[in-house]
């Protein structure tokens, strides 16, 4: 490459001298330079680039930034300071820029070169997207092998997800037995929420039922509802800061199996966290709500009230995944939707188990809104009818 010497001159008076220069200057500044010291100024240049496209917001400047970030990364020498760290974050906008514009196949190749250098978080989430589930577990196993993931609720929960999704509901189930044996000793020390406990309670109890499982889910429904009870008889305290999330991640999940088989030619979101949802695929996801809220009509004006329980169903959950992480007028905006479900159900002569799911789906949503009696006597009522079924 031939350097241009004016150029160069150019960038080192900008660099010296005692303005401020913008972001921008400095970029184009780093682009010159890191042609003559790559050493000095390409991790300089992958800064000042990524700086631009956290500020962007035009998706094909996005990648643009994004792709000249991550070249510039796997230019550094190797050994350099913070090169790993550098190379993950631009390769990280990279895949986000890729897969907002539906670029997939080229989005999962830089998800590849993220698990080549130990992150694979992304790489599962998108192989889970596309339906393939026993290759995101297990790398959700290597990674846990590892002691590349930490052991949290979102990294247990997407692994019982993705087992689940595999057909393998029993390795599933001993992932989140170990989440909530976790969560019960957390929630003894006080130091986390018994609303989180009562949710993992009532979404295990939803796993084993759809396994076959049906002493484990009862076991598992009556120790939540104890768990509901003493929020709402002891007054105990929730004073944790907005644990909305852990509400939706589980009550989303829950909602997979109504929704059209995810393939790689037609993605569907990765069920069981909230974190990385391809771009283009949340947006189909949501885009769906319009068909479904005009089939709902169709429906209701049919009277085909059990098909309406369902479609209603899958319109709160993506109501969820739009809003449920945001606390203002909670309780306001998502009280209708449970509302109807229960009353729909309750129009639903000899269906207990629709009513006991809209009535769980209810008391859920309450105990995230912190109305733990009402909640209590939701969750009371389905145990009853699930036994009396």
């Amino acid at each position: 490459m031939t350097i241009d010497h004016d150029e160069v001159l150019s960038a080192r008076v900008l660099l010296l001298g005692s303005g401020r220069p913008s972001r921008a200057e400095l970029a184009g500044a780093y682009r010159v330079l890191a042609e003559v010291n790559p050493k000095v100024y390409m991790p300089k240049l992958v800064d000042a680039v990524l700086g631009l496209y956290y500020e962007s917001r035009d998706p094909k400047v996005d990648l643009a930034l994004a792709e000249e970030a991550a070249r510039a990364a796997r230019r550094m020498e190797a050994g350099a300071p913070n090169r790993a760290e550098r190379l993950r974050r631009a390769l990280n906008a990279y895949q986000t820029s890729l897969f907002a514009l539906g670029r997939r196949a080229e989005g999962r190749v830089v998800c590849e070169e993220l698990a080549e250098g130990g992150d694979s978080d992304r790489l599962a989430s998108v192989l889970a997207e596309e339906g393939r589930f026993r290759e995101a577990a297990e790398l959700d196993e290597e990674s846990a092998r590892n002691g590349g993931q930490e052991q949290s609720f979102w990294t247990m929960v997407r692994r019982a997800a993705n087992l689940e999704g595999a057909g393998l509901p029993d390795a599933a189930a001993a992932v989140f037995r170990e989440l909530l044996d976790e969560t019960r000793h957390k929630t003894a020390e006080q130091r986390a929420s018994l609303s989180i406990l009562t949710w993992e309670l009532v979404h295990f109890s939803r796993m084993r039922d759809a396994a076959g499982d049906g002493a484990s889910g009862t076991a598992a429904r009556r120790e939540a509802l104890s768990v509901l009870e003493e929020l709402a008889t002891t007054g105990k305290p929730e004073n944790w800061s907005c644990i909305l999330s852990w509400w939706s991640t589980l009550f989303v999940l829950s909602g997979r199996a109504a929704e059209p088989a995810a393939s790689p030619a037609c993605p569907m979101p990765p069920f069981g966290t909230e974190l990385g949802w391809s771009g283009d695929v949340r947006d189909a996801f949501l885009a769906m709500l319009p068909d479904l809220e005009a089939e709902a009509v169709r429906l209701r004006e049919a009277d085909r009230l059990p098909e309406l329980a369902d479609v209603q169903r899958r319109i709160i959950v993506r109501a969820a995944v739009r809003d449920g992480g945001r606390p203002y007028l909670f309780r306001e905006r998502f009280a209708p939707y449970f509302d109807e479900g229960v009353t729909l159900a309750r129009r639903l002569p000899g269906n207990s188990a629709r009513l006991a799911r809209a009535l769980t789906d209810r008391s859920m949503f309450l105990v995230a809104a912190r109305t733990f009696e009402p909640a209590y006597a939701d969750l009371s009522e389905a145990v009853t009818l699930l036994q009396d079924r």
